[in-house]
């Protein structure tokens, strides 16, 4: 895939010195993901990060694949990254395991699916993993590196090794839903919009209250720039995967929002309003969030909650999942950390803020909020089975 995650995986691995062959459905979708990549290349040189040269050498080594046969029959790893699509998935990977040596590992850049539901489509299910970059792939540091119960460990040693070596930061994880960062960060969006929808405190209430606690951009920013359609897709695909469990359970301002075609910065208007360049103009005014959200998520109904407060409950549905994460063994409390931190920029990893805040205050905030919500929240706020057995040793 030469889209924009295949793009830029693709020059992170020409910046480490492979060779890379590029393949996608038609010659013009290879030859924009070539102009994608020869673009960053040159903003590196025009910053004086790289020189000339070597934006010429990087570029001698990407090869056009216009078959997908080429790249099974030529590579040392795959890396697959078209749309979110199982079915697209599948027959891709049923044709590079057919025509590729059975110890070349396939992985997938999948953010939302099952890498076990890919696999099944192949022969040798033991060399299929995934392979989870962050968005921009040449920038972000992490790489979830994610393991099927059928993944040999030399190809998870390979992987690791492979990511090492573009400079990421590789974090092993189990083929969980949302893996470890989708996952664990849902409350970061989730829990701001449910006191939105509410009426306990404003857009600008909220983002000023997390930034201010030392997050790098507050929930409602992030949601613009990512763009709201996107980060409703990934809360609908969790949602969908653990069996409609409440605390997953996508936002009604959302999905009006995206209704409305109010998707954030690449739109022009999301939850706050931006000018041709994506430059942020001030905040979307509150009869505009009612509007385009069928009368919710406008101005507070009620006194707002204080900054306390706000940042209290996002750390707690965030540190409440983490938990959840380990009790079912998708990843280790200090991989999690360092995910969060590196894919999330989060300041603090959920392990660490739970320590800060000490457990049993996490609990007690949590069963407060249950008690406060349980006739709307269902199972929202139920503590984690291991936060409450850590809580009360």
């Amino acid at each position: 895939g030469a889209g924009t995650m295949g793009a830029g995986i693709a020059q992170a691995a020409l910046q480490a010195g492979h060779q890379v062959l590029l393949h996608d459905v038609d010659a013009a979708a290879i030859q924009r993901g070539r102009d994608r990549i020869s673009g960053a290349l040159q903003r590196l040189v025009d910053k004086g990060r790289i020189r000339p040269e070597e934006r010429d050498a990087y570029l001698a080594a990407l090869r056009d694949a216009a078959e997908l046969d080429a790249v099974a029959a030529d590579a040392d790893l795959i890396v697959e990254a078209v749309l979110e699509d199982l079915p697209l998935k599948r027959s891709i990977f049923r044709q590079l395991d057919m025509n590729s040596l059975a110890d070349v590992p396939l992985a997938t850049n999948t953010s939302a699916l099952s890498v076990a539901a890919v696999a099944e489509a192949t022969h040798h299910r033991e060399r299929v993993l995934g392979l989870h970059f962050f968005n921009p792939a040449p920038v972000m540091p992490l790489v979830e590196v994610v393991a099927t119960p059928d993944t040999a460990r030399s190809v998870i040693e390979a992987a690791v090794e492979f990511a090492s070596g573009l400079g990421k930061t590789p974090v092993v994880c189990g083929d969980s839903p949302g893996f470890i960062v989708n996952r664990v960060n849902r409350g970061f969006t989730l829990e701001p919009l449910r006191m939105l929808e509410a009426g306990l405190a404003d857009v600008q209430a909220i983002d000023a209250a997390i930034e201010g606690a030392g997050y790098p951009m507050g929930p409602f920013r992030l949601l613009d720039l990512v763009g709201i359609d996107v980060n409703l897709a990934v809360a609908r695909s969790l949602f969908d995967a653990f069996d409609d469990a409440t605390r997953f359970r996508p936002s009604p301002v959302q999905m009006a929002m995206v209704e409305a075609g109010r998707l954030g910065r690449k739109t022009g208007g999301g939850f706050y309003r931006y000018d041709a360049e994506g430059g942020s103009v001030g905040p979307q005014p509150a009869a505009g969030l009612q509007d385009a959200a069928g009368g919710q998520g406008g101005a507070p109904k009620t006194a707002s909650l204080d900054d306390r407060t706000i940042v209290e409950r996002v750390n707690l549905a965030i540190v409440n999942e983490a938990y959840r994460a380990v009790e079912e063994r998708v990843a280790a409390p200090a991989d999690i950390d360092l995910a969060m931190k590196l894919g999330a920029n989060h300041p603090l990893g959920p392990f660490e803020r739970a320590g800060e805040m000490g457990l049993r205050s996490v609990v007690e905030g949590l069963r407060r909020l249950h008690a406060e919500t349980a006739e709307v929240s269902g199972d929202q706020y139920e503590i984690a089975p291991l936060l409450w057995q850590m809580a009360t040793v």
